[in-house]
């Protein structure tokens, strides 16, 4: 008889353990869901019964909680009650609801008023397994929105369904970016080193902000050019493109110097490391700041492959967004004004 067992066995044994208890948690979570769904189902119903009463709903929703907060908790507060009604209303067909998300994510996606946004994050969530604390975030950087600057909400929201894949890199690249978790004062001077460290150090958070699908490859990867060498501050491949994907980190502003040396890289990458399977690499540069004329100028007019994205060390507000979405679309239409 053998003295000792596998520790292959032994691991396979706990995953089982540990999926069944995730699985448990999850399904008692989505319990919790549907029983305030259908709370706020009967608030609706009940309240529409004394409609004529302008205030009975809040009247309703008071009483109501002083019945059930000294037999059930704090969970059936005036407040949460009223979640309960906002949710039933923000979504009203039962079947449509998705056992992935817990009450936490249903909480932050009621609050969205834009339907499109909240359809947007509710998939995002559901096909990245998110977090409530990464949902937040996410809604908090304002991806959505960040997304729509180099993008229609047609094509966003198309990927997000699966009904298609990313077919260029602007679909997915963000800019800016937003690097707050690496929890770097913005008011701060630093070398490219320390940022690049600081990205590695939150390696995890860094992907989640690269977007979907992206897996980390190589840090400070060597280049053997003729005798030189040269080395790419962060390689990346991503695959829903199946591509590479080079990271170059900039803390002063951008100049046409940097995207030729960026050009070079994925110039070699495509010559010698893609396969004939995979398409073209892309080439990020991530930088303090930039001109984006320049960077048109120093690129080929039907440039696809070399991109230049700011880095923020602080969440933007929703208004900065929209105001650089406005500006965004006021700029593209002079473009197509001038090509005419």
């Amino acid at each position: 008889m053998p003295t000792t067992i596998r520790k292959e066995f032994i691991t396979a044994v706990k995953d089982i353990i540990n999926q069944a208890r995730e699985q448990a948690i999850r399904s008692v979570d989505f319990q919790r869901v549907l029983m305030y769904w259908h709370i706020g189902r009967s608030i609706f119903e009940e309240e529409q019964q004394g409609k004529e009463r302008a205030e009975y709903g809040t009247y309703l929703i008071e009483m109501l909680a002083k019945e059930l907060s000294p037999e059930f908790g704090s969970g059936f507060s005036k407040r949460q009650l009223a979640f309960c009604r906002q949710f039933y209303r923000a979504f009203p067909i039962v079947n449509a609801l998705r056992s992935q998300l817990s009450w936490t994510q249903y909480r932050l996606l009621i609050r969205l008023e834009n339907k499109d946004k909240q359809e947007y994050y509710l998939l995002e969530a559901v096909k990245n397994n998110w977090t409530s604390r990464q949902l937040e975030r996410q809604i908090n950087s304002g991806l959505y929105e960040r997304l729509l600057l180099s993008n229609d909400k047609e094509s966003v929201l198309a990927v997000a369904r699966n009904e298609r894949i990313p077919e260029s890199p602007q679909e997915i690249i963000k800019d800016p970016m937003v690097l707050e978790f690496l929890g770097l004062r913005r008011e701060s001077a630093y070398y490219e080193k320390d940022l690049e460290q600081a990205i590695i150090t939150h390696l995890q958070e860094f992907l989640l902000e690269m977007g979907n699908g992206f897996s980390f490859v190589a840090r400070q990867k060597r280049l053997h050019i003729d005798g030189d060498e040269f080395f790419v501050d962060l390689v990346f491949y991503n695959r829903l493109i199946r591509c590479f994907v080079l990271a170059e980190i900039k803390t002063q502003k951008l100049t046409h110097q940097d995207l030729g040396q960026l050009q070079m890289y994925v110039n070699y990458y495509d010559r010698y490391e893609k396969l004939p399977t995979e398409n073209m690499t892309i080439g990020i540069l991530l930088c303090a700041d930039k001109n984006d004329t320049v960077v048109k100028l120093s690129l080929p007019k039907d440039n696809k492959t070399v991109l230049a994205s700011e880095y923020q060390l602080y969440l933007p507000s929703e208004q900065q967004l929209l105001e650089e979405l406005k500006k965004e679309i006021k700029n593209y239409d002079s473009e197509s004004c001038y090509d005419k």
